[in-house]
This record gives C-alpha cells, sequence and structure tokens, in this order.
C-alpha cells in the first residue's frame, strides 16, 4: 500500500469516526427533545422514534459496524441520563432486533429507506415487548403487538420519509 493511499485511508477513517460522534450526539438531543413530547399518553410506550433518522442515515451512509455503535452509544448514554437500568435493557432489545430486521432489508434491493424504516420501527416495538413479556413472565403482554404494529408503521413512515429527504441533501 502507497503512502498516500495509507494516509488517505487513515484521513477517511478519521472522518468516519468524527462524523460517528457528531451523529451519536445528534441522535442523543433527539432523544432527549422526544422525551418532552408527550405522545406516550395516547397509547402507553409509544414513541416517534426520532433518533432512528440517525441510526438508519448511518447504517445507509457509514455502513453496519458504525450504526451499531451509534445506535448503542445513544441508548446507553440516554438511558444513563434520562431513563433507567431497565429502559436500557428495553431499548437494546428493541434496537437489536431492528438493526438485524434493518440490515436483511437492505440487502433486497426492493425495500426503500421508509420500507426499512417501518420494518425496524416494527421489529423494535417486537423486541421491547418480548423482553417485557420475559421481564414479567407474560406472554398475554405480546396481545399488545396488535396496537404497536400500528403505531409502529405509522412512525416508521414518518421517519422514513423524513431520513429519505435527509440523505438526499446531505453531503457526506
Amino acid at each position: 500500500m502507497s503512502r498516500d493511499h495509507a494516509s488517505n485511508q487513515r484521513g477517511n477513517n478519521n472522518h468516519a469516526t468524527a462524523l460517528s460522534g457528531v451523529l451519536m450526539a445528534l441522535a442523543l438531543v433527539l432523544s432527549y427533545l422526544e422525551t418532552l413530547v408527550p405522545i406516550h399518553f395516547v397509547v402507553p410506550g409509544v414513541k416517534l422514534g426520532l433518533a432512528n433518522i440517525v441510526t438508519i442515515i448511518a447504517l445507509v451512509r457509514l455502513g453496519i459496524g458504525r450504526a451499531i455503535i451509534i445506535s448503542g452509544g445513544r441508548i446507553l448514554l440516554s438511558g444513563v441520563l434520562f431513563g433507567n437500568p431497565l429502559v436500557i435493557v428495553y431499548s437494546l432489545a428493541g434496537a437489536a432486533l431492528s438493526m438485524l430486521v434493518m440490515v436483511v432489508m437492505r440487502k433486497f434491493s426492493i425495500f426503500s429507506v421508509t420500507g426499512v424504516s417501518v420494518g425496524g420501527a416494527i421489529a423494535h416495538n417486537f423486541g421491547q415487548l418480548l423482553v417485557a413479556a420475559l421481564i414479567m413472565e407474560n406472554v398475554k403482554l405480546m396481545y399488545y403487538m396488535a396496537i404497536l404494529s400500528v403505531t409502529g408503521v405509522i412512525a416508521g413512515c414518518a421517519i422514513g420519509l423524513l431520513t429519505s429527504y435527509l440523505l438526499k441533501i446531505l453531503r457526506f
């Protein structure tokens, strides 16, 4: 490998690392802003998922590894700052299943960013509900998935459309 190529590669890696830090901070701010919007009073447990805009952008532009780091870092930081250990467990479970579904959906070119977002939103809800059913030892909680699927489609569409627009105008 030539010197210029190695230097350029380090420069790209430094850029990606700095960008990842900025995106994690942005996701953290969006998570906090979402706590100020009381959507959950209509349907308990429902959130719009503004931080998922950042996760999907990271997945598309920076790849799976950095998207996982940004998502996981944001969950840990927001859980410590604004939540509690149980919130972290629920969020990590939802994020892990969501990321898995979004990565698989991205492998198939038939899904748009909005489709990937919807799949991720539904998977996130399912992952959190599954952990809640395990912790509370009550499988009947899974009935709530019907409501969370509808809200997941609505939120996933909104986040996906906004993310699609942002991906067109962002220059990184």
